[in-house]
């Protein structure tokens, strides 16, 4: 097989593992865990139940890879963010932390897909590990955010557990409801509790 051979064979395995998962993460959004199965799955992703298997040893393996993709494509929005705010501490901080009042993090869809995750890293250890291994990755950008302004690394990494909730649950009422209080009103409030803390 020549080289331009292998590189379109690998291209085209990773378009359709990336194309399964994003009609997996559609699925769950729009049906929940309920309605998310191998065949609501390859109808999405216009693929045969028989190429799921080839890709994923079944299901389970796939929503797990969902979550990991999924994780992966905020955990780049966070920092892109970051690397857009320029130099200053405290403008990478509050970019960091108001990215999840912004498309496409507060997409609904984007919550039907994790409360479907959330959902599963109660019963599912692989997704358990996803899930502590994904927020405490969160924690720890957030925490060296912390340390950058002036936190002590003991106190940065109290503050990032602290903020991280009260992001959590402003992302969760703006996801659910944009009308509550608003992406800006959400962005103000984080502005002015990072400013008390800090």
């Amino acid at each position: 097989m020549t080289a331009a051979r292998q590189a379109f064979t690998r291209e085209s395995a990773d378009a359709r593992r990336a194309a399964l998962i994003e009609a997996t993460a559609a699925c769950l959004a729009a049906h929940g865990l309920a309605g998310t199965n191998v065949r609501a799955i390859c109808a999405r992703a216009g693929v045969s139940p028989g190429l799921l298997r080839h890709y994923f040893e079944g299901i389970d393996d796939l929503i797990a890879a969902t979550y990991r993709a999924t994780s992966d494509r905020i955990d780049a929005i966070f920092a892109a963010a970051v690397e857009g705010a320029g130099a200053d501490p405290r403008v990478r901080l509050n970019a960091y932390l108001t990215a999840s009042f912004r498309a496409p993090v507060t997409d609904p869809e984007l919550l039907g897909a994790w409360t479907a995750f959330w959902a599963l890293a109660r019963s599912d250890a692989r997704m358990a590990a996803i899930h502590a291994e994904s927020y405490a990755g969160y924690r720890a950008r957030l925490a060296d955010l912390l340390h950058g302004c002036g936190a002590d690394p003991d106190r940065a990494e109290r503050l990032a557990v602290m903020l991280t909730a009260m992001v959590d649950g402003l992302w969760l009422e703006l996801s659910l409801d944009a009308t509550s209080f608003g992406a800006a009103a959400a962005a103000s409030m984080v502005e002015q509790a990072v400013a008390a803390l800090l």
